[in-house]
């Protein structure tokens, strides 16, 4: 990303209605996949940016000791401070881990940016997981929603649940859920893409506190009707949970 996004990320991400919502799903989908997982070993953030994610994984989850992979020296650095946990300097697309050695993978919007080769990144996430062990992924939803924000953060691609899927399944992985999310804000979301300008502010920023409560409120309540086991029909963003092939 550029270098300011990573600032902004930096400064907001532990307070901002976004972030807030997108790692309490992905941290609850992990820990319900993993609780089923027989496999041992650590869990790995991959791509873990700022370490918001990572921090919030805490120092085990599931069990699993945690720890983290970035690309950015910088932003590693800034990981391992904020989340306590260790940080390995790397790419996702050739990742500096032994063979079946993980019993989860976390992955937040990172198969959409453009330093990714999503085919080559899952190639080596099925190579460090351990047989049965868990790979989380979100990431951001239908090519046609491509915008400013998406551009100034380096995302070059979209996904539909169908297109994750076949990506998933044809690198070793079998999905045991997939739901769309941010759906109660999609409207929003897309009369703002209908109507920003390509020097659009960036996303990554304060919201007045009445309007992260209600934001953050919409996407708890997604988040219970999900933990329910409701894939949600459609949205911004895509939650998936895949195990690795015996």
């Amino acid at each position: 990303m550029e270098r300011a996004e990573y600032e902004r990320m930096h400064a907001v991400e532990d307070r901002m209605w976004w972030y807030r919502g997108l790692r309490a799903l992905a941290a609850s989908e992990l820990a319900r996949a993993l609780a089923r997982s027989a496999a041992a070993g650590p869990v790995l953030d991959a791509g873990c940016g700022t370490g918001g994610m990572l921090r919030v994984l805490g120092a085990t989850t599931g069990g699993r000791p945690t720890f983290g992979l970035e690309y950015d020296a910088i932003a590693a650095s800034l990981a391992a401070a904020k989340a306590g946990r260790p940080v390995a300097s790397g790419s996702v697309n050739e990742m500096p881990l032994g063979d079946a050695t993980l019993a989860g993978y976390v992955s937040l919007d990172v198969l959409c940016h453009g330093g990714v080769e999503p085919g080559r990144a899952l190639k080596e996430a099925h190579r460090c997981l351990r047989p049965g062990a868990i790979a989380v992924f979100n990431l951001p939803a239908y090519g046609w929603m491509l915008s400013a924000h998406d551009k100034r953060v380096h995302n070059v691609r979209r996904f539909t649940r169908g297109q994750v899927g076949a990506l998933l399944s044809a690198h070793g992985f079998r999905v045991l859920r997939s739901s769309y999310w941010n759906t109660f804000l999609f409207p929003l979301m897309l009369l703002h893409r209908l109507i920003e300008r390509d020097d659009a502010e960036s996303d990554v920023r304060d919201y007045p506190a009445w309007l992260d409560a209600i934001f953050s409120t919409a996407l708890a309540v997604e988040r219970a009707l999900i933990g329910m086991g409701l894939n949600l029909p459609f949205g911004g963003s895509l939650i998936v949970v895949a195990a690795r092939n015996e």
